[in-house]
């Protein structure tokens, strides 16, 4: 399942996403990524969940490639239970437009493997009313 966070730029996402990233760490026994777009800020994430900064990915430069990189991520790792993109837009060329369609693939993923999506996104209600087969966090 993909959950969608949303909210107004500076309205505190990146910490609930660590929260959340933090809680679910502990009640699982798989494994628990998080990608954000740099190193800042990581060290209030538990040591158990392993980060992915994006800006050690300069080559992954399109959404396809993006996509690309997370059906990597879990055909690699089959203990994957859970997922968290921070600021998804920032990443590869992702915007409104093209986020559908990046939804519907990481539903694919999370069906397939059965993994939790966490994905925050700066939108409203009304942005991403139209973005099927997602819960809405906001």
């Amino acid at each position: 399942m993909v959950n969608l966070l949303i909210g107004q730029k500076g309205s505190g996402k990146t910490q609930r996403m660590i929260e959340k990233a933090n809680e679910v760490v502990k009640g699982c026994d798989g494994n628990v990524f998080f990608i954000k777009k740099s190193h800042r800020d990581t060290y209030s994430l538990s040591f158990n969940v392993r980060v992915i900064c994006m800006d050690d990915y300069e080559s992954i430069c399109s959404p396809e490639k993006f996509v690309g990189f997370i059906f990597g991520m879990t055909s690699a790792d089959h203990d994957i239970e859970a997922i968290f993109i921070d600021g998804i837009c920032k990443y590869s060329g992702i915007n409104m437009e093209n986020l559908p369609c990046i939804i519907k693939n990481l539903n694919a993923a999370a069906e397939a493997c059965n993994i939790d999506f966490y994905v925050s996104l700066s939108a409203t209600e009304e942005e991403v009313a139209g973005i099927e087969n997602v819960n809405i966090i906001a």
